[in-house]
């Protein structure tokens, strides 16, 4: 007979306490996980909205009714109060999106003001001390998508931001090229440079803060670097 025998319950019990003494204690603290849902919302919803919205943008929109259902639904709830007013924030992110990609994607300058739709309710809500996580969400992303933006114009790529709306999907890959050639400088380069950098000591600096609504504001912000990358990443990779 083998001589081999499982692990005892008590071995798996001080394995699993190891592993938990070895990872730093902020990991599992709410705020961390407010933070990591952040970069969630952000990060997935670029790359599922996005073909969503350009082939059906009405389904898009109606999608933003249930994620404020959702929302309201958790809101009400005291145990998970703090995910709703964080599915709230996001729902008005979603709903910019869903109407500047669906219709109005050919007009860069149209961006940014139809992002700002829910600053005002945004505002409003932290004027009254509620939905602070969601609130700082939606300020971060509007934080990213503004810095975003101001690359894209420091950096004359409006013209193939056009393009690229308007062609056939076989000649996107082309405007993309030609839009990495054209970063390959020293000018832009240093302009990104000094984007990244802005957007990273803004996104790292708030993640000092014990309040859930800061790492919300953090999330956004650096998922919003990350995006940038990934697009900048497989711009130059084509």
């Amino acid at each position: 007979m083998s001589s081999f025998s499982p692990p005892s319950k008590s071995t798996g019990q001080r394995v699993s306490a190891l592993l938990a003494s070895a990872m730093p204690e902020i990991l599992f603290t709410e705020r961390a996980k407010v933070g990591v849902a952040a970069v969630f919302l952000v990060v997935v919803p670029v790359f599922f909205q996005a073909p969503l919205v350009r082939s059906l943008p009405w389904l898009s929109l109606a999608l933003t009714g249930s994620w404020l259902l959702v929302g309201v639904s958790l809101s009400s709830r005291t145990t998970t109060r703090l995910w709703g007013d964080l599915l709230t924030g996001f729902t008005w992110t979603w709903l910019a999106g869903s109407l500047y990609w669906g219709w109005l994607r050919t007009e860069p300058f149209w961006h940014l003001p139809v992002e700002t739709l829910g600053l005002p309710l945004a505002v409003l809500l932290l004027l009254r001390g509620q939905g602070r996580v969601g609130s700082y969400f939606f300020l971060g992303s509007l934080f990213g998508t503004a810095v975003t933006d101001l690359y894209i114009y420091w950096t004359d790529l409006l013209p193939m931001w056009r393009q690229v709306m308007v062609v056939d999907p076989e000649w996107v890959s082309l405007i993309l090229q030609e839009a990495a050639d054209s970063l390959q400088n020293s000018v832009s380069v240093s302009r990104g440079l000094v984007v990244a950098l802005g957007l990273l000591i803004v996104g790292i600096l708030p993640l000092q803060s014990k309040q859930a609504c800061w790492w919300a504001f953090s999330g956004a912000v650096l998922s919003t670097l990350i995006v940038d990358l990934l697009f900048l990443g497989s711009a130059f990779c084509i």
